[in-house]
């Protein structure tokens, strides 16, 4: 496998619940979130190369060091001794700003597949430990299905029965960075967010449409607030036909929608797209990243 390099499905995930609270004095906010992984998302490729090279496609505007893939293999490379002999190439199809994980997946994917290469063990300390520096929400790729995160996102409270629907995907052109999405967070606080509890009993008992009735994001307010049309697309995905249920993914902008069989999910991916929206049908998975030969 090695001789041959990898090829790694990275996953693009939701927030069935995130609950955004006050800022910490390291700069980051606590929060309650569920993640939950998706079909849809980007393919890592690595391969044996005389020397290190990294590719991304289609180019995000990053220089390689400002691209969180990038600065996994380095990592990586410094903390374990192993030399980057590799090609390592993005497939990217998550769009950027969406609030998808899309860097936290490919940082991932990266992580997982060196890992694998050099016979390490993803689930050990030091390479966990690697990944929430990277960023808080890395380390959910590895298992992926839906878990119960707390801290900074960075803790796993407990994995939870995956979700198992079809889920439409709809993405204003606008992106919305994280950090100004925090800012305007903090400028106008949301209220007390509800317990996850009943949220996480609902997956346990593989109750969709009571998932869907739980759905909860107190950062999309703020979000509104810089991109309007995110509320724009909430109302389309949550009144288009065999459309359960519709939140916004992280910080935005995009917005899912929890749907009642895949022809919901592509009809309702019809529409948006014709209303001028970036739109994917796609459905939740119960695995993170998957690693095969290339």
């Amino acid at each position: 496998m090695a001789s041959r390099g990898l090829r790694i499905h990275a996953p693009a995930k939701v927030n069935l619940h995130l609950a955004v609270g006050s800022a910490r004095p390291d700069g980051y906010h606590e929060l309650a979130t569920v993640f939950q992984a998706l079909s849809f998302g980007d393919t890592v490729t690595i391969t044996p190369a005389p020397a290190f090279s990294f590719s991304c496609v289609p180019d995000l505007g990053l220089a390689g060091s400002a691209n969180l893939a990038y600065q996994a293999a380095c990592e990586m490379s410094a903390r374990f001794g192993w030399p980057l002999g590799y090609s390592i190439a993005i497939e990217k199809r998550i769009p950027a700003g969406g609030g998808l994980g899309g860097a936290s997946t490919d940082a991932a994917a990266v992580v997982e597949g060196l890992a694998t290469l050099w016979g390490l063990d993803v689930a050990g300390p030091e390479v966990l430990d690697l990944a929430r520096a990277l960023g808080a929400d890395v380390p959910f790729f590895f298992e992926g299905g839906a878990a119960l995160f707390t801290g900074r996102g960075d803790v796993l409270e407990r994995p939870l029965r995956s979700l198992d629907a079809p889920i439409v995907l709809v993405k204003p052109a606008e992106p919305i960075g994280t950090g100004a999405a925090y800012i305007a967070f903090d400028a106008a606080p949301a209220a007390a967010a509800p317990p996850v509890d009943r949220l996480a009993a609902a997956l346990q008992a593989g109750d969709t449409e009571a998932v869907a009735s739980l759905l909860y994001n107190n950062m999309t307010e703020a979000s509104i607030g810089l991109v309007p049309e995110v509320g724009t697309v909430l109302a389309l995905v949550g009144g288009a036909p065999g459309v359960v249920g519709a939140a916004m993914a992280g910080s935005g902008s995009t917005v899912f929608g929890l749907c009642v069989d895949e022809a919901a999910a592509e009809a309702a991916a019809g529409i948006a797209r014709a209303a001028g929206f970036w739109s994917v049908a796609t459905r939740s998975v119960d695995h993170g990243c998957v690693v095969e030969p290339a």
